[in-house]
C-alpha cells in the first residue's frame, strides 16, 4: 500500500468518549495526507459510566480503561503523553506542559472537565477529586487497605449531591457494607440533592439512602479540610478518613486564557461541533457548550456527537460538507445504587431494579468491548510470483524500530573482520563503545548511532536517540563535547517539517546540553520515515574505559532494567500496556551521564547495554577481558510488563539473531526472563565491571541519584565452557 505524505496535522487534545470513537472511526477511514495526534496526560482514558461499579468493587480498574497508547497505534496517530495547558488558535499551536508547543491546522477539544476544589482550604493536602479517575482509584484503594489494616477508620465524606456524588456515596458504602462502623456523609450546598431528576425519584432515592447508612446533609457549605475532619462554614466538624469532591464541576482554567469564544468558561460551538469565533477549532464532551442545543454535562451527548465530529473532522480537512448535530432531548438517566440494581428516569417515568443494573452494565460492557478488542494489524499480500525468500524475510511481525532494527551481531563481527588495520592516532578501533582519537596530548572520543523511530513524537524520539547514542561516550568515561545530527523526515510540506525539525532540536538538544555537549550542525534529508542519528564525540581526562579489563572476582552493575525491545514489540502490536509503555519513555529518556560518574573512579570495564541485548554486550566483554562469568537471573532488573510479554511470545526483530550469536557460549534455562537477555536495548543502561569490595556502595550511590541500578553477577576465569552461566 502506498504511504502518502502528510499535509495537514490535525491535534485531538483529551482522550474523552468522543475522541475514542473518533480515533476507532479514523483507524477504519483515514484521511490520506492528514498526520493524526492524540495529545493527553495519561497513557490510559477511563470510561466514567463504569466509574461507581470500580468503587463499589464490581468491576478491576482494567475493565473501565481505553488503552490510548494501543488505541493511538490502532488510528496510526502519533501520541504526545502531556497535559495541555494553552492553546493559540491563530499561530496554530497547542502549548504541553514541559515540552515544545505542538503545531496543528485543525484541532479537536475534549478535555472535559474537573471537580476538584482549589479555593477550599486543605482540599489539596487532604481531599481527592472524583476526576480524574486515577488518583482517585488510588486513593481508594488505598483507603480500604488502611481501613482493613486498622490504621484508619471508616469515615467517608463526599462533598456535591450531583448524580456523580450519589453514586459514589452509595458505591462506597456497599463496599464498606461489612464494617457496621462506617459513616459516609454526603454533603450538597443547594437544599436538595439530584436536581436533575423528578421529586419521585429523590424520594426514591432517599430510602435507598437510610437502607445503606448515608448521612445526607443538605444545605450545608464546606469552610475547610483536615487531615481527619471536613469542618462547615457553621462550625460543625465532621469526622473523614477519606474525602471525596464530587462537586463544584468546572471547566479547565486554561481555556480562559484561548481567545476563544466561550459560555461560562466552555468552549461555544455551532451545530457542527466547532467554535463560533474560530472555525478551525472544535469542542465536544463536558468542555464544550452547545450555542444551539444546551445540554446538561453527560456522557451519553460525546458518545451520540462522536460520528458527527469524524464526519466534520474529515470535511475541514478536505473541503467537505459538514453535518450538524442534533442531540437527543432526554435521555436514560441510570444511577447505580451501589449493589448490583440501579434506578432510572425518562420522559418522567422512575424504575429501579437488578435488571435496570443488568442493562447498564451490558451498554457499558459493550461499549468497552470496542477498545478492548482491537483488530490485529493487516498483513500485506506478497504478490505471485514472488522471489524465493520474500516471505522469510518479511516475516509475520513488522520491523521494529530502535536497536530492534540492527544487523545481528554475528553478521556485524564477520564484517568488522576485513577492516584495515587502526591507525596509530585512532586508540581504540572499531568494536568497542567508540573509537578514541588522539590529537597532541588530549584523547577525544568519537561514536555514532541513528535508531528507526519507535514513537511518532519528534520531541520525545529526539531525547530517546541522543540519549542513546551519548551512551557509548558515557560508557568510555568520556565527558559529551559536540554533537551532530542526522535526520531523515518524511516527505511533507515546509510548514511541516519546520514544526517538525523544532520538536527535534528542541528534544535533541535538551539532552546534550544537560550532558555538557553542543550540538554543532548536522544534515537533514527527506525519507519514508523517521530516522534520528547523532555522532558524538567526547573528552576523556580521566582513566578510559573499555570492553577490556574484566578480573576473576569482580561484580557485575547494571544500571537500568531491561525488556525495552520486547516492549516496543507489543506495542506496535497493540499489546502493550499504556502504563508500561508511559513508564519505558521514561527509562529510554533516562541520561546515564551520572552513573558513569558514579562508576568510572572503581570500574575495571564499562559498556552499555543496547541491540545484543544484556547477554550480548556482557559476552563482548568476556571476550575483551579474555575471563567468563556467572549471572543470577533473578537478580536483573526487568522493566514493568516485559517478563509477561516474553512468556506471552513476544520478542523483538533482532531477537532471534541475539540469541544465535551466543550459541555455545551461553547456558541459560528456557524461561521468559532468559529471553530478555537476549532483548535489544534502546538507550539502555550501563553494565559496569566492578571491584566486589566496592560494589554494594556503587549500587547504594546508583539508587541514591535515581538509577534503578542492581548487582547481577560475578567475574570468574575462563576456565570453563560456556563462558556465560545464568541461574
Amino acid at each position: 500500500m502506498q504511504a502518502f505524505p502528510a499535509t495537514r496535522d490535525m491535534v485531538l487534545v483529551g482522550g474523552g468518549h468522543a475522541h475514542a470513537l473518533v480515533l476507532l472511526d479514523w483507524a477504519m477511514k483515514p484521511l490520506a495526507g492528514a498526520r493524526l495526534t492524540l495529545i493527553d496526560p495519561n497513557p490510559v482514558a477511563p470510561y466514567t459510566g463504569m466509574l461507581p461499579g470500580l468503587i463499589a468493587g464490581h468491576y478491576p480498574r482494567e475493565a473501565l480503561e481505553m488503552e490510548l497508547v494501543q488505541l493511538a497505534r490502532h488510528a496510526g496517530a502519533r501520541l504526545i503523553l502531556g497535559r495541555a495547558e494553552g492553546l493559540d488558535p491563530v499561530a496554530g499551536k497547542v502549548y504541553v506542559a514541559g515540552r515544545p508547543p505542538v503545531g496543528f491546522d485543525l484541532l479537536s477539544l475534549d478535555i472535559g472537565i474537573t471537580s476538584d476544589l482549589p479555593d477550599l482550604p486543605g482540599f489539596d493536602l487532604h481531599g481527592v477529586s472524583a476526576k480524574p479517575l486515577g488518583a482517585y482509584a488510588e486513593r481508594w484503594a488505598t483507603f480500604l487497605d488502611d481501613v482493613g489494616e486498622g490504621r484508619s477508620p471508616p469515615d467517608v465524606v463526599v462533598i456535591g449531591g450531583g448524580a456523580g456524588g450519589v453514586e459514589l456515596a452509595l458505591a462506597m458504602a456497599h463496599r464498606l457494607r461489612h464494617r457496621a462502623d462506617r459513616r459516609i456523609v454526603l454533603i450538597e450546598r443547594e437544599s436538595q440533592i439530584l436536581q436533575g431528576l423528578s421529586v419521585r425519584a429523590r424520594r426514591r432515592m432517599a430510602r435507598h439512602f437510610e437502607a445503606s447508612g448515608i448521612r445526607c446533609m443538605t444545605g450545608a457549605s464546606v469552610a475547610s479540610i483536615d487531615a481527619g475532619n471536613v469542618r462547615l462554614s457553621d462550625g460543625r466538624c465532621i469526622p473523614a478518613a477519606l474525602t471525596v469532591a464530587a462537586a463544584g464541576a468546572r471547566p479547565q482554567q486554561w481555556l480562559a486564557r484561548t481567545g476563544l469564544h466561550l459560555t461560562n468558561g466552555y468552549v461555544s460551538v455551532d451545530p457542527t461541533l466547532a467554535s463560533i469565533s474560530h472555525e478551525m477549532i472544535f469542542a465536544v464532551g463536558d468542555c464544550a457548550h452547545l450555542m444551539h442545543a444546551p445540554r446538561p454535562k453527560a456522557g451519553v451527548f460525546a458518545v451520540r456527537s462522536a460520528p458527527i465530529l469524524a464526519h466534520n473532522l474529515r470535511a475541514a480537512l478536505s473541503g467537505g460538507s459538514a453535518r450538524r448535530f442534533r442531540p437527543q432531548r432526554d435521555y436514560l438517566k441510570l444511577i447505580s445504587l451501589g449493589h448490583s440494581a440501579a434506578l432510572g428516569e425518562k420522559w418522567g417515568v422512575v424504575a429501579e431494579g437488578e435488571w435496570l443494573w443488568s442493562l447498564k452494565d451490558r451498554i457499558d460492557r459493550r461499549f468497552m468491548r470496542m477498545f478492548h478488542d482491537l483488530p490485529a494489524m493487516p498483513v500485506h499480500a506478497i504478490p505471485h510470483p514472488s522471489a524465493k525468500g520474500l516471505q522469510e524475510m518479511l516475516g509475520e511481525k513488522p520491523l521494529c524500530g530502535g536497536c530492534g532494527a540492527k544487523v545481528g551481531p554475528a553478521t556485524l563481527r564477520q564484517a568488522l573482520v576485513d577492516l584495515p588495520a587502526v591507525r596509530e592516532d585512532v586508540g581504540v578501533g572499531a568494536g568497542d563503545d567508540a573509537a578514541v582519537l588522539k590529537i597532541g596530548g588530549a584523547r577525544q572520543v568519537i561514536a555514532t548511532d541513528h535508531l528507526r523511530a519507535v514513537t511518532d513524537d519528534p520531541w520525545l524520539m529526539a531525547r530517546i536517540a541522543a540519549v542513546h547514542a551519548l551512551g557509548d561516550i558515557w560508557a568510555m568515561g568520556a565527558a559529551p563535547q559536540a554533537a551532530l545530527l542526522s535526520l531523515i523526515l518524511p516527505r511533507q510540506p515546509e510548514a511541516m517539517q519546520s514544526r517538525m525539525l523544532a520538536e527535534i532540536l528542541a528534544g535533541a538538544g535538551l539532552v546534550t546540553a544537560a550532558a555538557g555537549a553542543t550540538i554543532a550542525g548536522g544534515h537533514t534529508t527527506l525519507g519514508e520515515e523517521t530516522t534520528i542519528g547523532l555522532t558524538v564525540t567526547g573528552l576523556v581526562t580521566g582513566r578510559l574505559l573499555t570492553k577490556g579489563g574484566a578480573q576473576p572476582g569482580d561484580s557485575l552493575i547494571l544500571t537500568k532494567p531491561i525488556g525495552s525491545g520486547t516492549l516496543l514489540a507489543a506495542e506496535m502490536q497493540k499489546r502493550a500496556s499504556g502504563r508500561d509503555i508511559a513508564a519505558l519513555w521514561a527509562l529510554l529518556t533516562q541520561a546515564q551521564g551520572n552513573a558513569a560518574m558514579i562508576l568510572a573512579q572503581d570500574a575495571h570495564a564499562m559498556t552499555d547495554v543496547t541491540g545484543f541485548g544484556l547477554a550480548g554486550h556482557l559476552d563482548e566483554m568476556l571476550r575483551a577481558g579474555g575471563v567468563a562469568a556467572d549471572v543470577e537471573l533473578a537478580s536483573i532488573p526487568v522493566m514493568d510488563g516485559a517478563e509477561d510479554l516474553a512468556a506471552a511470545g513476544f520478542a523483538s526483530t533482532i531477537a532471534p539473531a541475539n540469541r544465535a550469536a551466543l550459541i555455545g557460549r551461553i547456558d541459560a534455562p528456557r524461561t521468559a526472563r532468559t529471553a530478555l537477555l537476549y532483548d535489544p536495548q534502546t538507550a539502555g543502561g550501563l553494565l559496569a565491571v566492578v571491584p566486589a569490595e566496592a560494589a554494594a556502595r556503587l549500587v547504594d550511590s546508583l539508587r541514591d541519584a535515581g538509577y534503578p541500578a542492581a548487582v547481577i553477577g560475578s567475574i570468574r576465569a575462563a576456565d570453563a565452557q560456556p563462558a556465560l552461566r545464568v541461574r
